[in-house]
């Protein structure tokens, strides 16, 4: 990846100058047996239609908190990135009544009621399905989304000193993480090409970095696997060779 890079944003950008076609995620729910592959290109592209949504139906700016509570999930995935976008700040499993904005999945829907700012609720069904009947106090993610636009220009540049994450008690400019997954990219042995299996949850940094920012920093893909419990040991041997797995951090 570019070695000036100092954004997650910055990243994805990257990586979608280099080869747009190649996989980024691949996500699995092996509760409900959902599999789901995107591109780079189709991930910044619902980057791009998020940070849209984010940046000007939702008013979110530089430095704004954002509650992030979701799963390990690709749609969480699209939010990070969205957010370094924007320059806003993703407080995951943060105090929703702390935030300026926050963006739940169906299990936290109480919990995020406390925000007092915009909240915005994911069905997280297969194919980014939207919710039969929307949470009432909610935009339905999958309904608002569709419509936002395919490229996204931010309107104040983003800082990378700037704060962008806070998981587990630590928070980080975009700079701090970008380094922190470069280092991790190098002690998971992670280069350019490099397939990262991992069932690692989203609420730590650990989970964060292999579900996402190391690969994406090393110019390598993942695949993320959610309720990975559910899968016995041939199943997982044989999902390893299948998507040609070259790396594991379950």
């Amino acid at each position: 990846m570019n070695s000036s890079d100092r954004t997650p944003a910055d990243l994805l950008r990257s990586a979608l100058s280099a080869d747009p076609a190649r996989p980024l995620i691949t996500f699995y729910d092996d509760a409900t047996g959902e599999r789901v592959e995107l591109s780079v290109a189709t991930f910044a592209n619902w980057v791009a239609k998020t940070a849209n949504l984010l940046q000007g139906d939702l008013a979110a700016e530089p430095g704004d908190r954002l509650a992030l509570l979701l799963p390990a999930h690709w749609q969480s995935a699209v939010w990070l990135l969205a957010c370094s976008s924007v320059g806003v700040v993703a407080d995951v499993q943060g105090d929703p009544a702390a935030a300026d904005l926050v963006v739940t999945g169906p299990d936290t829907l109480e919990r995020a009621r406390a925000c007092r700012g915009e909240r915005v609720a994911l069905a997280l069904r297969p194919l980014g399905g939207r919710f039969p009947q929307a949470p009432e106090g909610f935009a339905d993610y999958a309904v608002e989304v569709p419509s936002q636009g395919d490229r996204f220009a931010p309107f104040a540049p983003v800082d990378a000193d700037a704060p962008a994450l806070a998981v587990g008690g630590t928070e980080l400019t975009g700079a701090q993480l970008v380094a922190r997954a470069r280092e991790d990219a190098g002690t998971l042995g992670l280069g350019p090409g490099s397939r990262l299996l991992t069932g690692r949850t989203y609420d730590t940094w650990e989970g964060l970095s292999t579900g996402l920012f190391a690969p994406l920093a090393a110019g390598g893909s993942v695949v993320l696997c959610r309720h990975i419990g559910q899968l016995d040991a041939d199943g997982l041997a044989k999902r390893v060779e299948s998507e040609r797995v070259t790396n594991t951090a379950v």
